[in-house]
């Protein structure tokens, strides 16, 4: 991964785009903002390491759960191949495809729904990213990272999680490493914390 490619886009991004109304005036601090739907915008700092960490090559397809603001997802398809995108917000799915069209992205595929059980139609993916937090880690989505992949996602009670690398090899081996404590919203559905 060219990592200084992705420390320069993120340098060039600005976060206020991908923020409505009075939230804008706050996109220079390095902390999460509410973009509405009970849902966040993740602090700038942790996006990036997210990024690096799940280090996704110029033709890695990637599967993102939680397109939220766009924000993290412009990351990816400047970093990636194809980017396909779920999230389970109709309105903010739609400003965030309408953003990310102003930025002229091409490789963004985007997908209203579940994210939780994944986007089984165009597996496998080399990289998968989850915005939202899981109880435990979900089948569906081990079950569609290519041998060779690698995930990102944060796993845990609501008030804490670990944020874990997932790396499957080629004959299907998971290795799970934890990278720090973080706190995100819940990923709804099967995997979630409320059932």
């Amino acid at each position: 991964m060219d990592y200084q490619k992705l420390e320069r886009f993120f340098r060039s991004l600005d976060r206020a785009f991908f923020l409505d109304n009075e939230m804008k005036r706050y996109a220079c601090l390095d902390e999460p903002l509410p973009i509405g739907f009970g849902q966040t915008i993740s602090q700038p700092s942790l996006v990036l390491e997210m990024t690096r960490i799940l280090s996704p090559e110029k033709d890695s397809k990637v599967l993102e759960i939680g397109t939220g603001s766009g924000f993290q997802t412009a990351l990816l398809a400047k970093m990636s191949g194809e980017v396909y995108t779920i999230e389970r917000i109709p309105e903010l799915m739609e400003k965030a495809k309408t953003r990310l069209e102003k930025l002229n992205f091409s490789n963004i595929h985007y997908k209203v729904g579940d994210g939780s059980i994944g986007w089984q139609e165009n597996a496998p993916y080399d990289r998968i990213m989850v915005t939202a937090a899981a109880s435990v880690l979900p089948d569906e989505l081990v079950s569609q990272l290519a041998g060779g992949g690698r995930m990102v996602i944060p796993v845990g009670p609501p008030e804490l999680q670990e944020l874990k690398l997932v790396v499957k090899n080629e004959e299907g081996k998971l290795d799970i490493s934890s990278i720090e404590l973080v706190r995100f919203v819940e990923l709804k559905g099967p995997y979630g914390w409320t059932k």
